[in-house]
This record gives structure tokens, sequence and C-alpha cells, in this order.
């Protein structure tokens, strides 16, 4: 179902890998650096660092270390894998299948009329499409699909605030809630001004990492809300213009550590524990944040530590490394 030329749109959406010396990654060198812990740049290009502390040499990309295993990366990135695992921990999944032809994407559109389409493999938001509702935005949604990954999932649709639980040692160290990108009317800008004038205002927060594309799945997000991109949006009028809350495609994040309902924390754990990983950033969709109730869309091998203030994200994940430098205090093993 490809074109011959994929879509401009991955390449803002996560197609083209984000590495070097991103907030998370500065964040962590500085923690070890503080540490005395020392740190060697060993791939700049791919953002690799060494960590070398009485003889222990670890070596890190962002989040994801050596005490990361190949299984459980794996585990991560084959998300209909990352279903199935934990499906049989009993936790909450939705429903999901495997794209094989049309006329079966269709039957499953007819019995979810709102579903999710998205690679098999794959991150930052790269190649879904979320509450796809019609025949032939479906026919688009699994082209998109496509370009990430040859094999397409098919996802019930499901309703709720998309938080984001980083498990770090199989300790629940921060949760967020992650907000699609929006923009809010002016009465004056049309509503591909306002999205390039917050695109802006991301790019400056986030050192370049946050932006609004400009593309085909903005464009329908944008019709769904019933506009068009050359349209005024009314002043003060609050338009979500895309459905995934990723940071990378302009969404925003916002912690709720403190209120996170016990169960939520639980289920994170037991997550961690079905893919037995020692870092992980658990996606769920809930009524609430005080509430047990969820399910798991997503789970990332290697989550962005930065955008976690004020949690210790940094301050666990050199924990984990290196132990004997961790406070008495402060460190896992210790707290009430």
């Amino acid at each position: 179902m490809k074109n011959e030329n994929p879509p401009d749109e991955l390449l803002s959406t996560g197609q083209r890998p984000r590495e070097k010396f991103d907030a998370s990654r500065t964040m962590i060198a500085n923690e070890a650096r503080r540490r005395g812990i020392g740190v060697e740049v060993i791939d700049a290009e791919g953002g690799y660092f060494a960590f070398d502390f009485n003889g222990r040499r670890i070596i890190s990309c962002g989040s994801l270390s050596e005490l990361t295993t190949a299984i459980a990366m794996r585990r991560c990135d084959d998300k209909a894998a990352t279903r199935r695992l934990l499906g049989r921990a009993g936790l909450h999944v939705p429903d999901q299948c495997w794209f094989d032809t049309l006329d079966k994407a269709e039957a499953f559109l007819n019995k979810h009329h709102r579903i999710v389409v998205k690679p098999a493999r794959g991150e930052g938001g790269a190649g879904i499409s979320v509450d796809v509702r019609k025949p032939e935005e479906l026919v688009s949604a699994i082209e998109f699909a496509h370009w990430v990954c040859e094999t397409v999932l098919l996802e019930e649709f499901c309703i709720g605030e998309d938080l984001r639980i980083v498990v770090i040692g199989f300790e629940v160290v921060a949760a967020a809630i992650r907000r699609p990108a929006q923009v809010i009317g002016t009465g004056r800008d049309n509503i591909a001004k306002l999205i390039r004038i917050q695109s802006n205002r991301r790019r400056a927060a986030t050192d370049g990492q946050s932006a609004i594309p400009l593309d085909k799945e903005t464009e329908r997000c944008v019709r769904m809300g019933g506009y068009g991109m050359d349209d005024m949006l009314p002043e003060d009028e609050v338009l979500v213009v895309r459905k995934t809350a990723n940071v990378c495609t302009g969404g925003t994040i916002h912690d709720v550590t403190p209120e996170l309902h016990p169960a939520l924390a639980e289920v994170a754990l037991t997550a961690a524990r079905a893919i037995d990983i020692p870092v992980i950033g658990l996606d769920l969709l809930v009524p609430d944040v005080a509430s047990s109730e969820y399910v798991i869309i997503e789970a990332n091998e290697q989550p962005g530590l930065a955008n976690h203030e004020p949690q210790p994200t940094a301050e666990r994940f050199i924990d984990l490394l290196f132990p004997q430098t961790a406070d008495p205090k402060t460190s896992a093993g210790n707290r009430s």
C-alpha cells in the first residue's frame, strides 16, 4: 500500500533518530559527574556515553544502558509482544489485531468504531494515527504506518488521559500526564500560523526536541475539530491539533507523581517485572490519576528522563548503574 515516496510527516514524528546530547542525556551525564563518576562520550552522533567508577564501566544511550537485556529491549520494541506479555500478567490492554487485508481492517473498524493504527515497531509517535473513524482514513493510516514498519497493528481506541509512569530499578520514580499539542485562538490568526507560533515556543522550551508537524496527520486532527488549516480560530478557543501526546510532536508533560493512585503504581511495577526490564516508561490511558482504572497502550525501553521535575529520575538512574554512589537517605532501598 506504499506510495513511491515516504510522507514528509514521518521525518518530524520520530522516523529520524533523535539522539546526540538532548536534555535527558545531559541531565544523566551531569548527575554522574556530580558524584565523581567518569563520563566519556564515545559516540556523539549516536548519543552514547561510557561511565567509569572504581573499575566498573557501563555504556549508556540516554536511559538505555547495558543493564537492559537485548530480550527486554526486543519485547518493548515489538508492540504486539508487549501486549501479549502484559495481558498474560493480568494487566488491562486494548483489543488488537494484525493488519492482514483491508476487509479485515474494515471489519475491526466496524467492531470498535474508533481505532488506532500504528506500526508494530517504532517510537516517538512515528506512523501512528489515533482515533481513526472512517474507511478512507483507515487506508491512509495503514499506508502511513507501513512507512515505519512492514507490520501494522490495529488497536481499539480507548478514552482517557495519557499517563506516563517511569520505573527505574523496579521502583516508580515519576508519573506525568502527557497532553497532546493544542493551540489557543487569537481571533485574528489562522490555525496554520497558530501551530507555527506554538511550535516555536515548544522548540525554545525543549532545546529543539518538541514541535508540531505541519503534516497530513495534523490536518486530519484539525478537520476532526471542525476546522481547516486556513481557518481563523476564535479568540480563546482551544483546539487539539494532534491526537498523540508525544513531546516530540508538540505535546506537553505535567508531573502528577504525588497524586498517582497506588493501584496504578503497582500496575507499572507488574508490567516492568513481566517484561523483566530495569528502566521503562509505561504509557497508560486513565480517567484520572487518582483512580485505579487504566489500560496500558505502550512500553518504552528508553524513556526520556527530562521534563519530570521535580522527580529525581537522573538520580535514581545513576543509583541503578552505580549503587555504591547512592545517597543512603534517598536511595530506593532506604526510603520509608
